[in-house]
């Protein structure tokens, strides 16, 4: 029991890696706070979860985020943890996207959500002189795995868990963050139901031979927001199968025939 006592908040709860976060947490005795913005989704998470409490929140409002934080306070007296979760991803690259407004919202969602939320709980946390935030980046914002916009934001959001850690350790809080690979969330699901045998190609890619679950990733989030991390901060962990050591696929190709 990890968390017991310890509120958690965790954006983007209502699928996924989120879902998965949640029910960790819940697990281990946190009070679970399911924020996302599909309030249906987040109500659904909620009710699987003993004790845990569904709001519907648009990170891209940091008035809306505030008011969800002071509320959160006013019902629990604290926030422990807080878990940026919540992103959007849009198809297309850099030279493919002629709409400002799409690319911007994409960023608002991915990089400035994470940057309302742990400005608005940050405050709490300094008071407590304890904290632990966990920014869900990406592989993509460690090295170019397409979708331009998406893997500039999570890129950003490594940038800022240093920022985090750097200015707010000697107030007790803490910041990492985790770089998934492919994880079998709904989004990609939902493609292999369209495309046959996808996740099976993308796990050739790995030289763990798969694609993540999202309880992998959930794992190594309670890690790094428990005591059992309390000297890392700074730090983005890959969860990724491998994938940042290198190109297994393309070395056996590379090397083949004594090339």
């Amino acid at each position: 029991m990890r968390f017991a006592e310890q509120v958690v908040l965790i954006t983007g709860a209502g699928s996924g890696i989120g879902r998965a976060t949640a029910g960790l947490f819940a697990a281990e005795g946190a009070q679970v706070v399911v924020l996302d913005i599909d309030g249906d989704r987040a109500a659904e998470t909620a009710e699987a979860l003993d004790g845990a409490v569904a709001l519907t929140l648009d990170i891209r409002d940091l008035a809306a985020a505030a008011t969800v934080v002071d509320q959160v306070l006013a019902d629990f007296g604290r926030v422990d943890v807080l878990v940026n979760n919540a992103m959007r991803i849009s198809a297309g690259e850099l030279d493919e996207r002629d709409d400002d407004a799409d690319m911007l919202d994409e960023l608002d969602v991915d990089l400035l959500g994470a940057f309302r939320m742990t400005r608005v709980c940050l405050p709490a946390m300094r008071r407590q002189r304890r904290g632990a935030i966990v920014n869900v980046a990406s592989v993509n914002g460690l090295g170019y795995f397409g979708n331009d916009v998406y893997s500039a934001a999570k890129a950003g959001l490594v940038s800022l868990t240093r920022s985090v850690a750097a200015r707010h350790g000697r107030d007790g809080v803490r910041c990492n963050a985790v770089a998934p690979g492919t994880i079998a969330t709904p989004t990609w699901t939902e493609r292999a139901e369209l495309e046959p045998g996808f996740l099976e190609r993308m796990g050739s890619y790995y030289p763990l031979g798969r694609v993540g679950r999202p309880e992998e990733v959930a794992e190594a989030i309670a890690f790094l927001a428990s005591d059992q991390a309390s000297w890392i901060t700074g730090v983005t962990l890959p969860v990724d199968g491998g994938l940042m050591t290198g190109q297994v696929v393309m070395a056996r190709d590379l090397t083949a025939g004594g090339a």
